[in-house]
């Protein structure tokens, strides 16, 4: 895969980062090639040389973390990408920024519901809460009981009433796909109870994580060759790195297409990354100062209207930028500017037009369209949840694979890649120490 200079960029690309990480020089003959220098390839780097190992990290964009990415709009740090930290009783991103003194806060539990042009009353809210809670109880229930695996969608309840489809919609936004297309026993995944924002940005956090790494930016791999003792990662502008070991870190997405193997990967190991499908999670930014929604970082649902948008989330981090959230349907369905007609037509409609005077909406993301993403994360269908386990075992003693892909406890998350980029690398280094590892190649 190439990127195409008649294909426009996404969106989101035309946007730089709040700052760019110094980095190191790559070694002159690294134990270990990391292929992706996103949240994944960031903590497998910082492991490995933690165990006294030399690494080389290429990335082929032309700055770090992947789909995590802040920039500056009106002076304000606002992600492109990623933006929660979910699950923080299991984030290893929460307890680091804890450890490291970074500006986490709380994500609050309140939330704002307006049914038409006017808030919700009391009993229509908690009317709300207690159908998400049912639903949740039951596709959790329905994941633990195990038996044949089945479309997530067959574990919601009867009798939520008129807030069934409001819950499938928000259920279906936060998978990624609609629910008939999701693994039951992959669903749910997530504590969604303990989440955190980090001032500054998400992207900004993990650039920081990054400081003193040996990257190389714009640094395509096109071939791992794994053939002999060792391997060795050919780059798609010229040139060959040889390592004791590689650890693939790239979205399932661009893996299976931008990235030859010879040998060929073992069939089990290639029907388990054929197996995903794209996950579709993107957002709008609003810059709307005379919003009626109040509270820093407040998720709001709308409902009662003929459009159905899965919500917002207002006011982050106390300013007037807001993100409008858009599902795989919507996504798919529009473009960049029918993104921008959809927000004033869905706003217009619970708060009329002449609230929408001050309105702007400077960014839009588009990570299904990013050549280096093709998506926001990767979903298991009914009938695959066993590849997210499956793709953690090494192929051949020196080709590892991590990130959000194979996280079964935090999937679709930045928590996740960096779990599973730490758990390669713990697993490489233990291989190199008691020496099972194969020697490099020849130079």
């Amino acid at each position: 895969m190439s990127e195409d200079a008649s294909v426009p960029r996404p969106a989101h690309a035309r946007f730089r980062p709040a700052g760019s990480p110094r980095l190191a020089p790559l070694p002159p003959n690294p134990d270990v090639v990391v292929i992706g220098a996103g949240a994944a390839g960031i903590a497998a780097a910082r492991r490995l040389i933690g165990e006294g190992l030399s690494v080389a990290v290429l990335e082929a964009r032309d700055r770090v973390g992947g789909r995590a990415v802040t920039t500056l709009l009106r002076g304000h740090a606002i992600d492109l990408g990623a933006h929660w930290l979910h699950a923080g009783g299991i984030n290893p991103l929460v307890r680091l920024g804890h450890e490291r003194g970074e500006p986490l806060r709380r994500a609050p539990q309140e939330s704002h519901v307006r049914i038409g042009r006017r808030p919700a009353r009391a009993a229509e809210a908690e009317a709300s809460a207690r159908a998400f809670d049912r639903a949740d109880r039951a596709m959790t229930r329905g994941a633990a009981e195990g038996g044949p695996d089945r479309p997530a969608s067959t574990a919601l309840p009867v009798g939520l009433g008129p807030w069934r489809a409001r819950v499938a919609l928000v259920h279906g936004l936060v998978s990624g796909r609609p629910l008939e297309e999701v693994s039951l026993h992959d669903f749910p995944s997530l504590e969604y109870g303990d989440n955190f924002f980090v001032a500054g940005g998400y992207g900004a956090y993990l650039a920081r994580l990054a400081v003193g790494l040996p990257v190389r930016l714009g640094a395509a791999a096109s071939s791992v060759d794994w053939s002999g003792g060792g391997v060795r990662v050919a780059l798609r502008d010229g040139g060959t790195i040889a390592a004791r070991a590689c650890l693939v870190t790239l979205p399932v997405m661009v893996l299976r297409e931008a990235l030859r193997f010879s040998p060929a990967l073992p069939p089990a190991t290639r029907g388990a990354f054929d197996g995903f499908i794209s996950g579709i999670y993107e957002h709008a930014v609003l810059h709307w100062p005379s919003s009626p929604f109040r509270g820093a970082d407040r998720l709001v649902s709308l409902v009662g209207t003929r459009h159905a948008p899965p919500g917002l989330l207002a006011r982050i981090d106390g300013t007037p930028f807001h993100y409008f959230e858009l599902d795989s349907a919507c996504a798919a369905s529009v473009g960049e500017d029918g993104v921008r007609r959809l927000v004033r037509e869905v706003l217009a409609e619970h708060v009329g037009r002449a609230r929408l005077r001050d309105l702007a909406i400077p960014a839009v993301s588009e990570w299904r369209r990013d050549p280096w993403s093709r998506g926001s994360w990767a979903v298991v269908p009914p009938g695959h949840a066993a590849a997210r386990r499956a793709l953690r075992d090494p192929v051949g003693r020196r080709v590892w694979f991590a990130g959000e892909a194979l996280s079964r406890e935090q999937w679709g998350t930045v928590g996740g890649a960096w779990a599973e980029g730490e758990r390669a690398a713990a697993e490489i280094a233990a291989q190199v120490r008691n020496g099972t590892a194969p020697e490099k190649p020849a130079a």
